[in-house]
């Protein structure tokens, strides 16, 4: 049965209660009403049920009609029959009370960061049991995720490359790449910004050259840089070319008496502005043309993580061996040996083949064992040096 829920707000003079309330009903000025399935009881010869509440100077009176009965008494003009008796025999009671809840209150909710949320949230996680991973398999064939991921030996992995390449008929002079995962912390909050740098290989494995502009305004270091193979060479001229990308080239390069006159190309040319960190900035020019017209360059992505090519599969296995240690060796130089080795993991692969995780047993330059050796040699000299007193 569909039962219209009304709140009339009455005074709680008895004489006044039924024109308030047929008032309030005609205009359709309830304050809220909502369908609900209920039972009724008879109550003088109509289905209607009443519910009080007091508050200060005001009785609220709540009630119910059925659907058949609401539409009858608004279209006689009326509430209901019996309903002025009923409003007056039980006037409402003034009390300064609060009035009393008749449903009850909504649970609080914990906020985000509350600790007792977080007990919650770890109590609902079910706690996953993985069973320990084993060193090495015993067979050819085995599920991986049953097993830590097996390491090798520089000289190892290459060669296995090199086996992958003849079981797989492909083609021999594809490049092998490293991807070289970084630890860029340093001590407490602070981090190694990400870096971009260029190496020059013992063993080049591509004839393509770089083309390197250098900025001088001396005619001796002018002509000693076009030897040298220097795309471009000029002064202060250039830098209107630049800004309106007429030239345009891989590397710039610089003497620092001009470097002065070069601030307008900062924003222009950003990592590749000439610096001495990046080493592209100095007196030597034959030197800075060969480490970027011949050199390899290599740059941090995603914030730790380094993808470089250094060599061809078909090269002597040595010579593959020594441009990964001069790439490493680079790469150790960015961050300083007292907070730990910056290579975290390293992984070689050819162009067709799987990535192999290396060992860094011999890779990673031996920085603090000399220094220790170093410290223990200027002590041994403090003690040597120190004389007994004679009194």
């Amino acid at each position: 049965m569909a039962v219209w829920w009304h709140r009339v707000a009455v005074p709680a003079s008895p004489g006044t209660v039924p024109s308030a309330v047929g008032a309030a009903f005609r205009r359709g000025s309830a304050t809220w009403r909502r369908p609900l399935a209920a039972a009724c009881g008879e109550v003088t010869g109509l289905r209607c049920f009443f519910h009080r509440q007091e508050s200060a100077g005001v009785g609220y009176r709540f009630f119910s009609l059925s659907a058949a009965d609401l539409a009858l008494s608004l279209r006689r003009g009326y509430v209901c029959p019996g309903l002025d008796q009923r409003l007056a025999a039980g006037p409402a009671v003034l009390s300064t009370a609060p009035p009393a809840r008749l449903y009850a209150a909504a649970a609080k909710t914990a906020k985000k960061g509350s600790p007792k949320k977080k007990q919650e949230e770890t109590k609902k996680k079910p706690v996953s049991r993985r069973r320990p991973l084993m060193s090495k398999p015993v067979d050819d064939v085995y599920l991986t995720w049953h097993y830590e991921r097996p390491s090798y030996g520089v000289e190892e992995a290459v060669g296995m490359l090199k086996k992958f390449q003849e079981l797989d008929f492909t083609h021999p002079k594809q490049f092998v790449y490293i991807n070289v995962f970084l630890d860029m912390a340093l001590e407490k909050k602070k981090k190694v910004e990400p870096f971009a740098s260029s190496v020059l290989l013992p063993y080049r494995f591509t004839d393509e050259t770089n083309k390197v502009l250098v900025f001088t305004e001396n005619e001796q270091e002018a002509e000693i840089a076009r030897e040298n193979g220097a795309a471009v060479v000029g002064g202060v001229e250039l830098i209107k070319w630049i800004l309106e990308d007429e030239i345009q080239v891989d590397f710039y390069v610089a003497v620092p008496a001009i470097i002065p006159k070069l601030i307008p190309l900062r924003n222009k040319l950003r990592r590749k502005y000439p610096s001495t960190k990046r080493r592209s900035l100095g007196h030597d020019i034959p030197k800075m043309l060969q480490l970027f017209r011949e050199g390899l360059e290599y740059a941090v992505e995603d914030e730790r993580v380094i993808k470089t090519r250094i060599a061809r599969l078909d090269m002597p296995t040595e010579q593959i061996v020594a441009n990964l240690k001069a790439v490493i060796n680079d790469i150790c130089t960015f961050k300083p040996p007292i907070y730990g080795p910056i290579v975290q993991k390293l992984v070689i692969r050819s162009s067709t083949s799987e990535g192999l995780l290396l060992k860094l047993d011999g890779l990673l330059p031996q920085v603090e064992k000399v220094e220790e050796e170093e410290e223990n040699a200027e002590d041994d000299d403090k003690t040597h040096v120190q004389e007994p007193v004679s009194t």
